[in-house]
């Protein structure tokens, strides 16, 4: 287990803890986030072309908060595009867990219903999503509650329903692009009309492809945005057409400017919980 500490902008200090070894689920990627202080946390989750499911782990109730004003605590799933949602709490301990959605579908089901949505993982799994979280508060290291998360999804993996190798292939054509690929030409790729791989890929994804591809140029640009790179820079190297094409992509996932993406609290720890690539 690797651990490093990062400084959300003096709002927060993390203890962040990640695998020391690689697993055995293409597409997963986790992280252990406890609190250094007592202080109140109040994040704005950014968008990010991932299904995350969150546990709570802590003593202090974490409250994921929909812009509605729904709030959900325990196990989480946050889908594609969440809307305006905050995490709040004090003292916060917990496992994250972040699923492209290609296993998203075949761990987690109904992509299409989750996407810009907050679900209670109670919901999703029923009482095994308890007695999952009672493993994991129950675990003496983040190693053993990594291993005990990744064996729960391998269960569900094996009982779910995978999604079809073209959708699959042009999830994974899109992400390794970062966005920059015509649909058109990825459909004659896997040789269905533009109209089957609009809906397929919307029903086991939860985007359209053209959705989807701007959600996952609209992550690139946001995080050479916190990187430092300047509106231009970002907008040049992630392939908007200009600055403008990008502010206005921003402001539609994130409802901030390109300045303010660049300064989100939420970002400022990815360089160290999520910094090795996830294939798929």
């Amino acid at each position: 287990m690797a651990c490093a500490e990062a400084d959300q902008h003096g709002a927060a200090v993390w203890d962040i803890a990640i695998p020391s070894r690689p697993g055995r689920l293409p597409g997963l990627r986790m992280a252990g986030f406890r609190q250094r202080d007592s202080g109140v946390i109040d994040l704005e989750v950014v968008p990010f072309p991932a299904v995350t499911v969150a546990v709570d782990l802590g003593d202090d109730d974490l409250v994921v908060a929909e812009a509605s004003g729904r709030a959900h605590g325990g196990g989480v799933v946050v889908g594609l595009v969440p809307d305006g949602v905050r995490v709040r709490g004090r003292g916060v301990e917990g496992l994250q867990m972040r699923l492209s959605p290609v296993l998203s579908h075949e761990v987690l089901g109904a992509s299409r219903e989750l996407s810009g949505t907050v679900v209670a993982l109670e919901d999703l799994w029923g009482r095994d999503a308890i007695r999952v979280r009672e493993r994991l508060r129950a675990a003496r290291s983040w190693d053993e509650r990594f291993a005990i998360a990744e064996a729960a999804l391998v269960r569900r993996l094996e009982a779910g329903r995978a999604v079809d190798p073209e959708v699959g292939f042009v999830w994974e054509q899109m992400a390794t692009s970062q966005g920059q690929v015509r649909i058109d030409e990825l459909a004659a790729e896997v040789e269905w009309s533009r109209k089957r791989l609009w809906s397929r890929f919307r029903s086991q994804v939860g985007l359209t492809p053209k959705h989807a591809a701007q959600l996952i140029r609209f992550d690139h640009a946001a995080h050479r945005l916190a990187a430092g790179d300047s509106a231009a820079l970002a907008a040049a190297e992630s392939g908007y057409a200009d600055q403008s094409h990008l502010h206005r992509d921003v402001v539609a996932f994130a409802g901030v400017t390109p300045t303010g993406v660049a300064v989100a609290p939420w970002l400022a720890v990815d360089e160290v919980a999520w910094a090795t690539p996830s294939p798929r």
